[in-house]
């Protein structure tokens, strides 16, 4: 039983390397996980179908963003902002990528709107990227900087929600903690996280990339398109439900009531004609359906783990043997941490998870409660960045693809897992040892 959690997201690897869809690779690693916990098939489908409502308000929330990001789209309002950059960063590279990183990571503090940003942004920036021969791989890693280390590190927006989880989830299991300490538990490991982004835009991915004859004219059509554009009434409406989408989701907490009210003001407003709703709703799901089935999936897929004691068996058998050595403890507990969110992808669904099993560890081998706090918040962060089933990862290539010329494996998963999950491990291992 404790070697399920590992078979089972080993397959989910293996097979998306191998470039098989990451639906089929999710499915077959959930049917696997419950073959080998004793499920004959049908129970083990039967399990991942059930879990699979747990994702459904991520799902439904990303495919109306989805709608709304179509909507912005058509009013042309991107392209105000494309002519602007192409203008100021032009050659401009590195400068680009930090502010690509900056604005992302707004999304998740200041403006809490999470990757609904990224089908509205990147899209219209893909020729300017390609006639700056600027690798897509540069601008992955700078986008899931931006999606994954504010919530680490700032506790507002949904870093508040990140460590008010883990505060919450300690104090159940008998460790007394505050946010403020939960924060300044993260501060060594998120810190691990912007040492990965500058080696990614200073070295890894400093040379040009090499684009095709067939780019550069496309890019230079957008340009002189972008140029076109002025600012009009329609781009005011459309800013006016920007905001109301914002003031909603601020107010309600709830990323679907966000989009819902965006979306109705820019019908009410004739931004948009009704009758083109249809193909509004239509195009959206066509641009954020498969990152919405990829949570359903990936939280059936949490479903069978959990309901089998597979994470709590492995987690049983790595502490088992370990004594009191707190430098090996915190090693095998990040360990099994990546494992556990590459296969489920999500951060904030795993802390609960983990909280429960890793805090009777940490209390019987002598770690402070911050050392708890950063190995169960390093430990839910890590796989984050690299799985194929992470928004962190589904976010950036869905904008980036959108030309279909960006693979979210070998371009997205491989980069973010090699620049963030490895410096952000060895940051919370250190700091598991010295607070």
């Amino acid at each position: 039983m404790e070697w399920v959690v590992l078979i089972s997201v080993l397959i989910l690897t293996i097979l998306s390397l191998l470039r098989v869809n990451v639906i089929i690779a999710i499915i077959a690693a959930a049917v696997s996980a419950g073959l080998m916990s004793g499920l004959n098939i049908k129970e083990a489908v039967e399990l991942l179908v059930s879990g699979m409502g747990g994702g459904a308000n991520t799902a439904l929330s990303y495919i109306l963003l989805g709608a709304f990001a179509i909507t912005i789209s058509y009013t042309g309002i991107t392209s105000l902002l494309v002519t602007y950059l192409i203008r100021v960063l032009t050659g401009k590279k590195t400068l680009l990528l930090l502010v690509i990183a900056a604005v992302a990571s707004l999304s998740q503090n200041v403006i809490p709107v999470h990757i609904a940003f990224i089908p509205i942004l990147i899209p219209p920036l893909l020729p300017l990227f390609d006639k700056m021969r600027m690798d897509r791989r540069a601008v992955a890693t700078a986008l899931t900087f931006g999606l994954k280390a504010p919530y680490i590190l700032i506790p507002a927006g949904f870093g508040l929600i990140f460590h008010e989880t883990i505060v919450e989830n300690m104090n159940k299991n008998g460790t007394n903690i505050t946010v403020n300490e939960s924060v300044l538990a993260m501060l060594i490991p998120g810190s691990g996280m912007i040492v990965g982004l500058l080696i990614a835009i200073f070295f890894t991915y400093r040379k040009d990339r090499v684009v095709t004859d067939n780019n550069i004219e496309t890019s230079e059509t957008s340009e002189v398109e972008a140029k076109s554009v002025h600012f009009s009434k329609q781009h005011l409406l459309t800013l006016i439900a920007v905001a109301g989408a914002l003031t909603a989701q601020i107010l309600t907490g709830n990323l679907i009531i966000g989009a819902l009210t965006g979306l109705v003001l820019m019908f009410a407003f004739v931004v948009i004609p009704f009758n083109k709703a249809d193909q509004v709703i239509s195009e959206g799901i066509g641009m954020m359906g498969t990152i919405a089935f990829v949570m359903l999936v990936a939280s059936g897929f949490g479903n069978v783990l959990t309901e089998t004691g597979s994470v709590e068996a492995l987690v049983e058998m790595s502490s088992g043997f370990l004594e009191q050595n707190k430098a090996l403890i915190a090693l095998i507990l990040l360990f099994v941490g990546l494992v556990v969110t590459i296969g489920i992808g999500s951060s904030f669904g795993t802390i609960p998870i983990l909280a429960a099993l890793y805090v009777p560890i940490c209390l019987a081998a002598g770690f402070s409660p911050l050392a708890t706090a950063a190995l169960i918040g390093t430990a839910g962060a890590l796989g984050d960045a690299g799985s194929p089933a992470s928004d962190s990862t589904l976010g950036p290539t869905s904008g980036l693809n959108a030309d279909g010329k960006h693979h979210h494996i070998w371009d997205t998963v491989v980069p973010t897992f090699i620049h963030y999950n490895i410096p952000l491990f060895i940051f919370g291992w250190v700091a598991a040892i010295i607070l």
